[in-house]
């Protein structure tokens, strides 16, 4: 059984009420649900997850049966899906019911790219979205997901808010799915369960709010808000979103929700604006709070020039090209270790692409004799261990 702070079970019983608290304690001791969300640039609507059924909030998101080896399977490489807690797809379900008409969007605390890429399968083609992840270490892994992702109009940076707001940069869009507690995760990670502490807590409502005030000078008017956490507690959920109509002119907005869907509402009395809390054992999928509100004014969607964007900007150098060759599953695995590779004999000299069932994996360079591996090293499959049958999740 583990062990939770006392006062945190304290606070969180006090906060949700003795039913939904024993619910929730009750889902520590049952297996985390497992969920996907596939790409529909790539997988297309011809794709089928294996034994999967679908999130009911998100078009692309499915559950699985049990929790494969993701590593193993190159089609995740490729970007045919993503491994994605189901709570935080919600963000697909508020693009498709307040609309998605937008031409610039930012995703301020991004990483590793859950949200990123959930919004980029819903936005428009021509809306530029922007990545940004201010630690180092979690922008290279978002930029290694966004890649992956393959869309257009993606951006990915490494700045800290206040950049954004000096720079002066509007947006349509902004999710601030800001640092937290991490209270939500307290099921999936035990380490979640180790950093807890009050002291954490004050800390970052205060932070978040920094990061709001500076997210919120970039919004234009008219433009949709999307404010998240993975924690529980009301102050840095609630009590911020009513700090923020506190101090500017916002309207929290009503999502449609089915009953079903065991979403639960505000926890603070007398708190009467629509927010989404996803709690374990009500809920399948883990921790979420989730607001999202417009800003006041007449919303005019305009083209973002990304030419303008005078921020530290992220770029993965993967050479291309029009010829490729297809693996099977052993030598897929042996291109993601980056290991060399012996192409077919009449495979052209110079950059070509090795695919798996079709799929893009990256470049390699043939100079006849072998193929040498140009698969980035920082996104290699560590493991040597070769699973005794294919990983296989999907059909595409």
């Amino acid at each position: 059984m583990i062990q939770l702070p006392e006062i945190f079970v304290s606070e969180t019983r006090r906060v949700m009420g003795d039913e939904r608290f024993n619910r929730f304690l009750g889902a520590f001791d049952e297996e985390a649900p497992v969920s996907i969300r596939v790409n529909p640039r790539i997988a297309g609507d011809g794709c089928q997850v294996m034994g999967g059924s679908q999130v009911p909030w998100c078009t692309e998101g499915y559950y699985l049966e049990n929790r494969p080896q993701f590593t193993f399977d190159p089609l995740l490489h490729a970007g045919c899906y993503y491994v994605q807690e189901a709570s935080s797809m919600f963000v697909t379900h508020i693009l498709r019911s307040v609309g998605n008409d937008y031409k610039s969007a930012l995703d301020m605390c991004a990483a590793p790219g859950g949200k990123s890429t959930a919004l980029r399968s819903v936005l428009p083609d021509d809306c530029v979205l922007v990545s940004n992840e201010p630690m180092g270490n979690r922008a290279q892994i978002l930029l290694e997901n966004i890649t992956k992702w393959g869309a257009p109009n993606c951006i990915v940076t490494n700045n800290y808010p206040r950049d954004f707001r000096k720079a002066k940069l509007k947006f349509d869009l902004i999710l601030c799915d800001v640092p937290c507690s991490g209270e939500g995760m307290m099921r999936k990670d035990p380490g979640a369960i180790a950093e807890w502490s009050m002291q954490n807590v004050e800390k970052c409502w205060q932070l978040q709010r920094e990061i709001v005030a500076d997210a919120w000078e970039c919004l234009n008017p008219g433009g949709l808000f999307i404010y998240s956490t993975c924690t529980y507690n009301t102050k840095e959920n609630e009590e911020n979103i009513q700090w923020i109509l506190d101090n500017y002119d916002a309207e929290v907005l009503d999502i449609p929700t089915d009953p079903s869907w065991q979403i639960t509402s505000s926890l603070l009395p007398g708190f009467n604006h629509p927010v989404y809390r996803f709690i374990p054992g009500i809920t399948r999928g883990e921790g979420l709070f989730v607001c999202a509100m417009r800003k006041a004014g007449s919303a005019e969607p305009k083209p973002f020039n990304a030419k303008k964007l005078s921020l530290k900007v992220l770029e993965a150098e993967l050479e291309k090209s029009e010829t490729s060759v297809d693996v099977d599953y052993t030598e897929a695995l042996k291109y993601l270790r980056g290991e060399a590779m012996v192409l077919p004999p009449d495979t052209p000299k110079g950059i070509v692409t090795i695919t798996y069932k079709g799929q893009p994996l990256g470049p390699a360079k043939n100079i006849g004799n072998r193929a040498n591996n140009l698969y980035p090293k920082p996104w290699r499959i560590k493991s040597t261990h070769l699973p005794s049958a294919p990983v296989e999740i999907i059909n595409v």
